[in-house]
């Protein structure tokens, strides 16, 4: 079973190569992804949102900065920056509780300004 440490870096690499399988493959079956638009529940829901960052995140010119990581039990906490041909990520945040390896809970926030 992997640690939380674990899971969070297959995250934060299968994110970085656009991998969306290996995103989901974290998350537990019923997992929730807590954002600013409503929480998503279960892979099905989950896919969109990781479909369309994977999207931005991979055109070019893109910039991504980890500021923080911290991991405390089953609980992870990662604050970022990144500037994509569409926003300004002026700062991020994801906090995520893992429990027997998999992602059971996520919330994502941030100040996102649209470039255009």
């Amino acid at each position: 079973m992997a640690s939380t440490m674990e899971v969070l870096a297959n995250h934060i690499k299968c994110f970085g190569e656009g991998d969306l399988n290996g995103i989901l493959s974290d998350y537990a079956p019923a997992a929730v992804l807590f954002t600013p638009d409503g929480p998503l529940k279960g892979a099905n829901a989950i896919r969109p949102f990781f479909r369309a960052m994977i999207a931005e995140f991979g055109k070019p010119g893109t910039a991504f900065s980890m500021k923080q990581q911290f991991v405390e039990g089953d609980y992870a906490y990662v604050l970022w920056t990144a500037e994509t041909a569409d926003n300004v990520y002026e700062f991020a945040t994801d906090t995520l509780v893992v429990r027997n390896g998999k992602i059971v809970a996520q919330s994502f926030a941030g100040l996102i300004t649209p470039k255009s």
